[in-house]
């Protein structure tokens, strides 16, 4: 295919992704309005994006599964009316549960767009030259984030549309992507007599819900050493092992274990576990802390997340350029991996009143390094992998990295919940009894309207959110310096010029399974 015909096959599947991508990043600068609205709690905050991340995790494996056994068009297009469907549900929310359950179908179609995205393009495209198109993905996701938060605080800000509109904008974009993917997106289908894993995605879901149902819990509901912890935590790892037993006999397992075998797989998925805690975590909290800490409005807020997303829009595009020319991809890793520790450790001093341009330096390092990092993990796996297994190789790393997110983002918001809690009752205390009873209201869990605040107890509610922020980016920094020792251990095998679907399966140690009917999609 010419550059030409690959990107007119792409189109739909980038507009895919950049649905995908809107779904969860237009919401961020609209939560501290919408808990306010339905009258959630700092846990509520957090489950609205766990509850996305959990379904994306537990998901992807299967979708990547399901790639290797039927139509990838077809899939996409499946994907995307899930996430319309759990898209329009969301805007008619009355309440937070509803709300939760409704991220939780959002998040199947977005794992399903996630995971075909990388295994489409591998599809087609010779890793060789596929940094060059992870590069344009890249793109992608970076003008979705940094438009998401934009676009979803004016949203929030616009009286006669408000913050329930932030589900529907992205309705109209699905529906695009599927007219563009039917005209554009034309793929041999190979189909083969196999059986879906169920078992073995009932298995993964369960142990990864109770873990993070533990995690986000834990220090409120109940102490961190009780006897729902060892429930939880116990039950999580016997139901790992299951999965672990039945997919060592699955004639057809979800995750292939001996995809592992492969140590660059094994380095790159654990790799991608810790980059997935730094992005989520950096996405969500922002703007709790440019709103609560500096009393910015949702579209301010969005704006000033911008240097992030010019990091990672640079750094994405220009290494998936380079790459493509040398093959060489190990020491962007590594770099991405050392300015990503930087960026978090640094973000870590934030305050409430830290001058902005260091803030946007911090953020600037932070993206720098994601674009370096986390298309870059996916296409040394590629690389790696027969045919046969690109689907679930591809997936098992986007897997790690939503599941990375998902506990990070969990972890992380609990850790801000007491932490935000222990600053509020300290800066009351500090002001005196008439003070303390006059912001008794805000440190019970729920998110304050600071305009409704008099100035003493504001500037404590500021002081208390800007501390707890740089609280959850210290705590992440020491995950990303474990991803960047990870790297260092990725031996670099330079890219291959053929694309994947011809390649030998020399990296498989099973040969492919025959193939029954090849169609068009």
């Amino acid at each position: 295919m010419t550059h030409p015909q690959i990107m007119k096959a792409l189109s739909g599947l980038m507009l895919g992704m950049f649905v995908a991508i809107l779904s969860s990043t237009i919401v961020s600068n609209a939560l501290p309005q919408i808990i306010s609205d339905l009258g959630g709690t700092q846990s509520s905050y957090t489950w609205v994006v766990t509850a996305a991340l959990l379904s994306m995790t537990a998901a992807t494996p299967l979708w990547g599964k399901l790639s290797d056994l039927f139509s990838k068009k077809l899939l996409v297009q499946i994907s995307l009316v899930i996430y319309v469907l759990g898209s329009v549900v969301a805007g008619l929310s009355q309440n937070t549960g509803t709300l939760i359950a409704c991220r939780v179908v959002q998040g199947i179609g977005v794992g399903g767009l996630s995971a075909l995205a990388q295994i489409v393009m591998a599809a087609m495209i010779s890793p060789r030259e596929r940094g060059r198109y992870s590069g344009y993905l890249g793109a992608v996701f970076a003008v979705a984030t940094v438009g998401g938060p934009l676009l979803g605080g004016v949203i929030t800000d616009t009286e006669w549309l408000g913050w329930r509109w932030c589900f529907y904008v992205g309705v109209p974009f699905a529906i695009i992507a599927l007219i563009v993917l039917q005209r554009t997106l034309h793929l041999p289908v190979v189909r083969r007599d196999v059986k879906v894993d169920w078992l073995g995605a009932f298995l993964i879901s369960g142990a990864v819900s109770l873990l993070l149902i533990w995690v986000t819990q834990a220090g409120d509901s109940y102490e961190w050493i009780s006897w729902q912890t060892w429930a939880m935590t116990g039950g999580a790892v016997l139901l790992g092992l299951l999965f672990v037993l039945v997919e060592s006999r699955a004639s057809d397992p979800i995750i292939p274990l001996r995809l592992f075998r492969n140590k660059t797989i094994s380095l790159a998925s654990a790799a991608s576990l810790f980059v997935g805690i730094a992005m989520f975590s950096g996405t969500v909290f922002f703007s709790q802390f440019f709103q609560l800490a500096r009393g910015e409005s949702p579209t301010m807020s969005g704006i000033l997340t911008i240097p992030m997303i010019a990091g990672l829009f640079v750094s994405s595009t220009l290494s998936g350029q380079v790459i493509t020319k040398t093959g060489k991809w190990k020491a962007w890793l590594v770099s991405g991996g050392v300015l990503l520790t930087a960026g978090l450790g640094l973000l870590g001093t934030l305050r409430y009143d830290t001058p902005y341009w260091h803030i946007a330096l911090y953020m600037l390092l932070t993206g720098l390094g994601l674009g370096m990092m986390m298309q870059n993990l996916v296409l040394a796996t590629q690389n790696q992998v027969a045919p046969e297994d690109l689907g679930a190789a591809s997936s098992v790393v986007t897997f790690f990295r939503s599941l990375g997110g998902a506990m990070g983002v969990s972890a992380l918001g609990a850790v801000m919940a007491n932490r935000v809690t222990h600053y509020v009752q300290d800066g009351l205390a500090a002001l005196g009894p008439k003070a303390a009873a006059l912001g008794s209201g805000t440190a019970g869990g729920g998110i304050p309207d600071l305009d409704k605040l008099p100035a003493p107890v504001r500037e404590v509610i500021e002081s208390a959110y800007g501390h707890g922020v740089g609280d959850v980016f210290l705590y992440a920094a020491p995950f990303a310096l474990l991803g960047l020792v990870l790297v260092v251990f990725i031996k670099e095998v330079a890219l291959k010029s053929k694309p994947s679907a011809h390649a030998p399966a020399a990296a498989s140690p099973e040969p492919a399974a025959p193939a029954e009917a090849v169609v068009k999609a």
